[in-house]
């Protein structure tokens, strides 16, 4: 297949399914433009293995994926710029851990801190939740945490063709230099193989779901961290904040009238 072929298929498929309105005609003007990131994307960011080749990208599934990877691509690159906007579950747009109640029979589990979790389990799906648990606890700046069993907080995400939604491992509310009054809630996945729905969720949280809820500002500030070695879950946690703290700093600076020499 020649490549303008298939660059002519894939743009007009990134097109019809990620510029198009419901019950709209395509933005046919927008095709060019497509057209360029797209070729651009197949030169610089496809990564062929194990036999593939691009005409693969000819089928369906594929050409999904594709798209929506580049569309992240392009979110990502006006973040801060053009905000993503947050729609709320109109039928249950929030939660608490006051109403987490279950029973289980799984024995692998964390006796949390009262003074830390609402919860008085947390039930692991590793050893490496049980870590995460004991540093979390042991670490100054944690005012509070939960694991995402049975709370309900979920985050819708395209994986091809197909709708899913993610269940993150963690909430972690950290005082990150604004006090207790202003914490940061921080969204925790716990993840040693990362399979490539792992990567995708990575990428909705990080383009979409943070930029969105705290866009919307009206449920405090949020961030996402993935830990992927259990021995270096303390550093990783301990970089995150002082990257927060490194952001609060260099916000009041540049906040701060230039005087005049």
């Amino acid at each position: 297949m020649r490549p303008s072929t298939l660059l002519f298929h894939l743009t007009r498929r990134l097109l019809y399914t990620k510029w198009r309105d419901p019950q709209e005609e395509p933005k046919l003007h927008l095709f060019g433009q497509l057209k360029g990131i797209t070729r651009q994307w197949l030169d610089t960011c496809l990564v062929c293995k194990g036999g593939a080749y691009p005409a693969q990208l000819m089928y369906q599934q594929l050409a999904d994926v594709a798209c929506q990877r580049i569309t992240d691509a392009i979110t990502a690159a006006f973040i801060g710029e053009k905000p993503v906007k947050a729609l709320l579950d109109a039928y249950n747009p929030t939660g608490s851990t006051r109403h987490v109640r279950f029973t289980t029979s799984r024995t692998d589990r964390w006796e949390t801190s009262a003074r830390h979790c609402h919860v008085n389990w947390v039930i692991c799906d590793s050893e490496w939740e049980s870590e995460f648990c004991r540093v979390v606890e042991s670490h100054p700046r944690v005012l509070a945490y939960v694991k995402n069993h049975a709370l309900g907080f979920e985050v819708p995400y395209r994986m091809g063709s197909d709708m899913r939604r993610y269940r993150p491992d963690f909430i972690v509310r950290i005082d990150d230099g604004r006090g207790a009054a202003d914490p940061l809630n921080l969204v925790v996945e716990i993840k040693g193989y990362r399979r490539e729905d792992a990567k995708v969720k990575k990428t909705t949280m990080d383009t979409y779901w943070v930029p969105g809820v705290n866009h919307l500002g009206s449920y405090g500030r949020w961030a996402f961290a993935e830990f992927r070695d259990i021995y270096l879950i303390r550093d990783e946690l301990n970089a995150k904040i002082s990257a927060e703290l490194d952001k609060i700093i260099n916000e009041a600076a540049a906040a701060q009238p230039a005087e005049a020499a």
